[in-house]
């Protein structure tokens, strides 16, 4: 059942099995998106057609779950029409709420379907109150979700200055810089994550075993090679190991996932109001397994707030499911802050 009215667990839903995962398993929200380029997931044989969104709609609702739909990738001048009816498709499916990026997008829905809940995705890069506060006078966003860029304090500030629901990434797959403003993978590929909603899409990568090892490649460029026994990541070039000044290592993110799970009492102590589970890519069993835990997690956080520890079982479980198998805190745990 899903439980915390004060933290809600929203979690990835790549399909219509992992939707129903995510549902018996605890999750109070799900985000989904549609088959095309208007979702920051458009990779092969995710997404939802017409057919498993009602079904996955009636699921959660059912069950007393939310559905959210992630429209969060930019428009173009020549194809604003499949956005627009993007938004039209999901307000008529009776989704709880759309996530956008696009100021553009967030105008046209708050005209068209001004009773439909918008919140403001990752995508949109609002690290600020500020920013945060103008999108919802501007277009009465409900929630932002805060890009994996900033400190624990710097959270607490926005929360502290903003009427808006706060959203945090709690676990999964980590992106460097700002997101929404990533040029590395449409440098090499000519897929642009934010207008095309594919960083390293499949037809891009390239698998080899050669004498040195298991190479990886993106569009032709090297991004890593594996020795015998080493666990080979996917080719993603923030994740990729360089040559910088004659050492080779990982030079611009290693490839750990965000794990917050020692940081739930201090996210529900600051007023965060939704923590995401990343993984749209990943499999039902993943986002399973995943969702019980933080389920469990949170359950007991707010039983015992003050003397909540998470269970060693739980962290070893997530490793097992980690890039790498290691985790890290992130931005939240800056020591050079």
């Amino acid at each position: 059942m899903p439980g915390s009215a004060s933290l809600e667990l929203v979690c990835p839903a790549g399909g219509l099995p992992a939707l129903k995962a995510a549902v018996d398993n605890g999750a109070d929200c799900v985000y989904a998106g549609f088959r095309d380029d208007t979702n920051a997931r458009n990779f092969t044989g995710l997404n939802f057609d017409d057919a498993q969104l009602r079904e996955g709609v009636r699921y959660a609702h059912d069950r007393g779950a939310k559905v959210l739909i992630a429209l969060n990738t930019y428009p173009q001048a020549d194809n604003w029409a499949r956005w627009t009816a993007a938004v039209d498709k999901a307000a008529d499916f009776g989704v709880d709420a759309v996530i956008l990026a696009d100021p553009g997008l967030m105008d046209y829905a708050r005209r068209a379907h001004p009773e439909l809940r918008l919140h403001l995705s990752v995508q949109g890069s609002a690290t600020s109150y500020e920013a945060i506060n103008f999108y919802r006078e501007r277009f009465d966003i409900q929630r932002a979700v805060l890009p994996r860029v900033l400190s624990m304090a710097q959270v607490e500030q926005v929360v502290k200055n903003t009427p808006v629901e706060i959203e945090v990434f709690g676990f999964g797959g980590l992106c460097v810089m700002v997101e929404g403003r990533c040029a590395l993978s449409a440098y090499a590929t000519g897929t642009s994550p934010n207008c095309n909603g594919a960083c390293s899409p499949g037809k891009a990568v390239r698998w080899e075993q050669t004498p040195q090892g298991v190479e990886t490649r993106l569009a032709g460029i090297l991004i890593d090679r594996f020795q015998e026994g080493e666990r080979a990541g996917y080719p993603t070039i923030c994740k990729g190991r360089f040559d910088v000044d004659d050492e080779t290592y990982y030079a611009i993110e290693e490839p750990a996932s965000l794990n917050t799970l020692k940081l739930l009492p201090e996210l529900i102590n600051v007023g965060v109001r939704a923590i995401k589970i990343e993984g749209r890519q990943r499999s039902p069993a993943y986002v399973a397994q995943v969702t019980k835990i933080w389920r469990d997690a949170i359950d007991a956080c707010a039983r015992d707030l003050v003397h909540f520890e998470p269970k060693a079982a739980w962290m070893a479980d997530l490793n097992k499911v980690s890039e790498g198998q290691s985790y890290t805190l992130g931005a939240y745990n800056r020591p050079w802050k």
